[in-house]
C-alpha cells in the first residue's frame, strides 16, 4: 500500500537525520547545553510518537493518500496547466513551502493558535529533537491544513512524498545544535534555512520570535521582510525559549 511504502520511506530518513545529527551535534555543537540532555531528548521524540499516533487515529487519509484521490478525480490547479512534470514538480514543492512558511506565520500571530505553538519555543536548548517537538493539537492542525493545500494544488504523489521528507529532515537540521563554518553558513542560507538563521526564531525576544519563520527554503524570509540575521545577544550569549511573561 502507498501509506505503508511511504511510512517505511519516511521513517528511514528520519533516523538517518536523526543520528547524522546526533553526531554532529556531540563532535562539533554550536553552544553548550544548558539543560538536562538526555531527559529533555527522550521527552520530545515521546511527544513526537504521541503526535504521530494522533494523525494517525485521527485522519483519515495522508497528505500523499488525497494527492493521489486529487491525480485521479484531477482536483487542483496544476492540472488546469500546461506545465511539464519537471516544472509541475519544481512549482508544487515551492508552493507547498510557502504554505508551510504562512502557516507558521499564523501560529505566531493569532493568539489562540500561538497558546498551541508555543510548547515548540517553550525548549531552552534548541537541538535536532526540537524539530519534532510540537504540540497534538498544532500537528493536527497543520496536517489538516496540508490536506488544504494538496487539494488546492493538486502535486503529485511523489512530490507530496518527497516534500514530507524534506520538511521533516530541514527540521531537525535547522533545529540542531551544530557547528558550520561561518563563511559557510552566510552563503548557505541565501538558498535554505540553516542553524544559526533559525535559532534567532529561538529566542526569548518576541521581535526576534517573529523572524525567519521559514523551515526550508530560506527567501520567503527576505521576500516578506521577516528576516533577521543576526540574534541581539549573539549565537552564544542568547536565551532560548519563552519568555516569562509568557509562560
Amino acid at each position: 500500500m502507498l501509506e505503508d511504502r511511504e511510512t517505511l520511506l519516511r521513517l528511514s530518513v528520519f533516523i538517518a537525520t536523526l543520528s547524522i545529527m546526533s553526531l554532529w551535534e556531540f563532535w562539533f555543537p554550536r553552544r553548550r547545553w544548558h539543560s538536562e540532555f538526555r531527559f529533555r531528548r527522550l521527552l520530545n521524540l515521546a511527544l513526537m510518537l504521541l503526535n504521530t499516533l494522533c494523525v494517525r487515529l485521527v485522519l483519515p487519509v495522508s497528505a500523499a493518500g488525497l494527492a493521489l484521490i486529487a491525480q485521479q478525480q484531477q482536483w487542483g490547479l496544476l492540472h488546469y496547466l500546461s506545465l511539464s512534470h519537471g516544472v509541475a514538480f519544481v512549482v508544487s514543492l515551492i508552493l507547498l513551502d510557502l504554505a508551510i512558511y504562512l502557516q507558521h506565520v499564523a501560529f505566531h500571530r493569532i493568539p489562540i493558535l500561538w497558546k498551541v505553538h508555543r510548547l515548540h519555543h517553550a525548549d531552552e536548548d534548541v537541538d535536532v529533537t526540537t524539530g519534532v517537538r510540537f504540540h497534538p493539537l498544532e500537528i493536527l492542525l497543520s496536517a489538516i491544513f496540508k490536506l488544504g493545500v494538496v487539494a488546492l494544488i493538486g502535486p503529485s504523489v511523489f512530490c507530496v512524498i518527497v516534500f514530507e521528507i524534506l520538511l521533516n529532515a530541514m527540521a531537525m537540521f535547522n533545529h540542531s545544535n551544530v557547528f558550520i563554518p561561518l563563511n559557510l553558513d552566510r552563503y548557505l542560507r541565501h538558498l535554505i534555512v540553516t542553524p544559526d538563521m533559525h535559532r534567532i526564531h529561538h529566542s526569548i525576544h518576541t521581535e526576534e520570535q517573529n523572524s525567519n519563520f521559514g523551515f526550508n527554503l530560506s527567501f520567503w524570509d527576505h521576500l516578506f521582510g521577516s528576516y533577521r540575521p543576526l540574534p541581539l545577544d549573539g549565537q552564544l550569549d542568547m536565551k532560548l525559549g519563552i519568555s516569562e511573561n509568557d509562560k
